[in-house]
């Protein structure tokens, strides 16, 4: 049967009842060089002054610093070696009744005595107060002195001061014991699968156990992954009672945790146990399970990675940060400058990852699809937005707050290109850190339409683009039209390679945009406002074809290689696209002619040293090297001014 979440409870009303768990964690203590990530149990005190003794700070002659006094240059004083004056090391202790070190650069020594550290005396001319060049006794920190406190996460810089502090054990709490059951019939161990059995798709590849795993080691955990347990209830209760009579401190059930006719988790924690929360007003997220089995905590987590990945972060980790007396994940903020409108569900806490880039001084972000199941856009991702369950989404108009996943000097350092998709951005990308670590180009896909309105807005450094206007030219048309009076520069990237892409074989016979109207062929389209859609749009209007007559027209895809997927994956038999994204798939490629790819710039920002270097690399070899083998790319006219506009 299917189950429904009763009541959904608003993301802090879960927060509240997980970390009410008490912790479970006793305290124990390490070696000092392996407590690297561990948090401290009780608050460090020091052992030792550090430094423990009147060292000196610099090399030279230690003195009693009142002897010292009325030495000027018109009446210079001696000082016997041994008696009045002691050779001194940076660092070691000051002989008895010593308290001041005068450097050697300001002593006089006789030069014929060689080293003058032979010498029976030294001259100086300046007077030396008490206490000066001396680190003093405690200096640092003085014995009986806290110098950690409780909940402290020991680093590199902690390891430093609790040496120095003579802590060589220090108290810390032992780490989290977390297990990680995955479930389900249909999914099988990452490494158990060849690149044949994934394509094939009989069974879905176990990956969120890495993923949770990197998160509880981030937080000083240690993760154990149990073998997948098939969606059978038997199965799945005798697993809970094993992990809940196990040395494990949080169980967590990965998938079965939403309100479909195979989802067991919540209620076998009804069953076994009590059943605190079922589903979460977030999105991802939202089919979250919590449960507490024999008063310990099981956490039912989303199938979706990326459902999977937030519902942890919002609800694991803080648990895990709790009972070690830890500060709360809290990444830095920033204000940004949204790209488009966000509209958003209302009820619901949506986290929305975007790309960002400072434009023009002011940040701005751009989102990357919002499927719970894209776990690629986790990794693309440079913050995530978070809508309020009140709101209904989020104004372009109006600043928004964005959570930083990446510092922002990296930021700082990117070429936003919003606009047409292209794998050669992502080959610039990374000769540009090859180039320079600090630059980078980062880009969201929103078709050439799209990126020339967010140029026209001063929202993207480029946008990349190939629209074919009615004149026959590649978007000058365009630009004319949505950008007069911006000043506008078009540099050629490349010319590609359209055409029609099949399977291996063109099992239909497809030879020419007419067969798109068979009955028995269906394609997979470009989005609205590509440089695609535009052109079969054209193509279709010149050869009389009604674009109704085609089945799965309104089947929309927002990269080329979305579209080569879809062909690959049999939901269509044919799509338009590229040369390169038909051969990065296997499939068969009918070529229908050349398109003009470009980047357009605001002649502003032609001058930007970042895009000096960007347009530096377009016009070298090794682009084209790397470029010309993904196949289908041409470069007569790569990097050169092709049109401009005031």
């Amino acid at each position: 049967m299917r189950k429904v979440y009763l009541s959904l409870s608003t993301v802090a009303e879960a927060q509240k009842k997980i970390v009410s768990f008490p912790s479970p964690l006793t305290a124990e203590k390490v070696p000092l060089a392996q407590s690297l990530g561990r948090t401290l149990a009780a608050a460090a005190v020091a052992k030792v002054s550090s430094p423990a003794f009147n060292g000196a700070a610099m090399d030279g002659v230690a003195v009693k610093a009142e002897i010292t006094y009325g030495a000027r240059a018109s009446k210079p004083l001696t000082l016997e070696i041994g008696r009045e004056a002691f050779w001194v090391n940076t660092g070691a202790p000051l002989p008895p009744e010593t308290n001041a070190v005068i450097m050697v650069e300001n002593l006089v020594i006789n030069q014929d005595i060689d080293p003058p550290t032979g010498a029976p005396n030294v001259t100086i001319e300046e007077a030396v107060f008490p206490w000066r060049n001396v680190r003093k006794i405690g200096e640092d920190l003085v014995e009986t002195e806290i110098v950690l406190p409780q909940g402290t996460a020991i680093g590199a810089y902690e390891i430093g001061a609790l040496a120095a502090a003579g802590i060589l054990e220090p108290m810390v709490f032992r780490k989290p014991q977390v297990v990680f059951i995955p479930t389900g019939s249909e999914m099988a161990s990452l490494d158990s699968l060849t690149p044949e059995d994934l394509k094939a798709g009989h069974k879905l590849p176990e990956f969120n156990s890495l993923i949770v795993q990197a998160l509880v080691e981030e937080v000083g955990g240690r993760l154990t992954v149990w073998p997948i347990v098939p969606d059978d209830p038997g199965k799945l209760k005798e697993t809970l009672l094993k992990a809940v009579d196990g040395p494990f401190d949080l169980i967590v059930f990965n998938a079965g945790s939403s309100a479909g006719s195979k989802d067991y988790t919540a209620g076998l924690l009804q069953e076994n146990g009590e059943l605190l929360v079922h589903g979460i007003k977030a999105m991802p997220g939202k089919p979250v399970a919590i449960g507490k089995v024999n008063q310990k905590p099981v956490l039912g987590l989303p199938g979706y990675p990326v459902s999977a990945v937030i519902a942890f972060e919002l609800l694991g980790l803080p648990l895990l940060k709790n009972w070690q007396s830890a500060v709360p994940l809290e990444r830095p903020n920033a204000q940004v400058r949204l790209f488009q409108d966000l509209p958003s569900k209302p009820g619901l806490s949506e986290f929305i990852r975007v790309k960002l880039g400072r434009v023009n001084g002011e940040l701005v972000a751009a989102p990357l699809p919002r499927g719970a199941g894209t776990v690629a856009s986790l990794a693309k991702a440079d913050g995530i937005i978070e809508i309020p369950a009140i709101s209904e989404g989020l104004s372009a108009s109006q600043p928004a707050t964005v959570s930083l996943l990446r510092p922002l000097k990296t930021i700082n350092g990117a070429i936003l290109a919003i606009g047409s998709h292209d794998n050669a951005l992502a080959l610039i990308d990374g000769l540009l850190r090859r180039r320079d670590p600090k630059l980078s180009l980062t880009s969201a896909h929103v078709g050439s339409l799209g990126g020339l309105l967010a140029l026209g807005k001063g929202l993207t450094h480029i946008a990349g683009c190939h629209l074919l206007g009615e004149d026959g030219t590649y978007n000058q048309e365009a630009i004319r039209r949505f950008l007069p009076g911006r000043g506008v520069t078009l540099i050629r990237l490349v010319e590609r390679s359209q055409g029609l892409m099949v399977l291996r074989g063109n099992p239909l016979k497809i030879v020419s945009l007419a067969d798109l109207t068979r009955p028995e062929v269906t394609m997979v389209n470009r989005q609205k406002g590509s440089g695609t859609r535009a052109l079969l749009d054209y193509e279709l209007r010149k050869s009389g074809l009604d674009p109704q007559s085609v089945r799965g027209y309104e089947d929309e895809e927002f990269t080329h290689l979305n579209v080569a997927a879809a062909v690959a994956g049999g939901r269509a038999q044919v799509g338009l696209g590229v040369l390169a994204a038909a051969m990065a798939l296997g499939l068969e490629f009918i070529p229908l002619g050349w398109e003009e790819y470009d980047l357009a710039i605001l002649k502003r920002d032609l001058n930007d040293p970042k895009i000096q270097v960007l347009l530096e690399i377009i016009r070298g070899p090794e682009f084209q090297k790397e470029a010309g083998a993904l196949g289908g790319y041409g470069f007569k006219r790569t990097g050169a001014e092709v049109f401009s506009l005031d």
